[in-house]
């Protein structure tokens, strides 16, 4: 049962790519005490390929009827759809995807009300105007990465891959995999247009392919999982400055098991940011770390397997009791319970969801 404090949440959404097989957005019904996932309904084609999802609460905070949710349309032609959870367990389409005058839309966020996607086809990110009623504007407007990286095959241009608000709520981070930099917008700077206009550009690694990010929960922080070059990048954070600094990197496989080539492609971080997970893919496994105490270093401890092949997303509940891998390729999202003393992930279930991409909690 769902607690107004966010410790619980006990539904899972969890997108996909209907291009391969995938059933829209599946919604299951979460066991607090288990982890395990029930599944209660699917939204079919309604919105193609819905790959990536963020939530927006009801009224009476996590749990309680009245939200929003909403989906990237991961298609050339991008798009981004919003969904009524008045009844939590179906999600109700609010008219067709709005065009986000992007192509290939992966990743979206909630930041100074507007949805924000990142665009990866295309280069760019997307700033659609949230109304009262929930619904979106109809007009994007746009801001264009330029640059590119290293690697031909994947870098020729910029990839925006992920869209993150930082703790404060000031500051929007655009994780660009085609540049090897994270964009750093100011959310209280916009052109007359709306158009989100960029801070700082912080570079990393030439050739890592940065894919996504997350803050430590004291926000002095950040880590970055790098897709090309299988590491974690560690960063410092000022808030106050605006300013992201790159520290080191942690490999995500240890050299020993790393195969041919391994595509890493999210990473999230305990309540009590002691330990972080990534998910790779190619060695279909999760990384685990410990995280020192100051947040400015980590130590990969071990991997354990994803429980299917290709995770595409890692997902966190909000007690810091289970975790969630998405396996894109092999049709599943498995559960894991998560040993509170060494953050090792242990294998407790699986439901079947095909082309699976996305799990977020409400």
């Amino acid at each position: 049962m769902s607690e107004t404090n966010g410790q619980w949440a006990d539904r899972a959404y969890i997108g996909s790519f209907t291009s391969a097989g995938g059933r829209g957005i599946t919604t299951a019904s979460l066991d607090p005490d288990s982890g395990a996932l029930t599944e209660l309904h699917h939204t079919e084609t309604v919105v193609p390929d819905p790959s990536y999802l963020t939530l927006a609460e009801g009224p009476g905070g996590p749990g309680s009827p009245g939200g929003h949710l909403y989906a990237v349309s991961e298609r050339d032609t991008g798009g981004a759809a919003v969904f009524s959870l008045a009844d939590r367990d179906r999600p109700e389409p609010l008219g067709e995807p709005t065009p986000v005058r992007g192509g290939g839309p992966t990743h979206l966020a909630l930041a100074a009300g507007h949805l924000v996607t990142a665009n990866y086809g295309s280069g760019s990110i997307s700033a659609l105007p949230v109304r009262a009623d929930g619904t979106l504007g109809s007009r994007a407007a746009v801001h264009q990465h330029t640059g590119s990286g290293p690697e031909t095959q994947r870098q020729e241009g910029p990839h925006a891959h992920a869209v993150v608000p930082d703790p404060t709520g000031r500051w929007l981070l655009a994780v660009d995999l085609g540049t090897d930099s994270v964009w750093i917008y100011d959310l209280r700077r916009a052109c007359p247009e709306g158009e989100p206009l960029p801070y700082a550009e912080a570079p990393l690694r030439p050739g890592s392919g940065p894919r996504h990010l997350v803050f430590h929960p004291r926000g002095d922080h950040a880590y970055v999982v790098d897709e090309l070059d299988s590491c974690v990048t560690v960063c410092s954070w000022d808030a106050d400055t605006g300013e992201l600094e790159a520290l080191r990197g942690i490999a995500t496989v240890p050299d020993s098991a790393a195969p041919e080539r391994n595509y890493p492609s999210e990473i999230v971080v305990s309540p009590d940011g002691r330990f972080a997970w990534a998910a790779n893919r190619g060695h279909d496994s999760i990384s685990v770390f410990a995280v020192a105490a100051a947040g400015d270093s980590m130590e990969l401890t071990g991997t354990v397997p994803c429980g299917g092949h290709w995770p595409r997303d890692l997902a966190l509940h909000p007690s810091g009791r289970w975790l969630y891998a998405a396996n894109e390729r092999s049709g599943d999202v498995t559960w894991f319970g998560i040993d509170q003393a060494t953050g090792t992930p242990r294998r407790a279930g699986t439901i079947a969801a095909p082309a699976a991409s996305c799990v977020v909690f409400g």
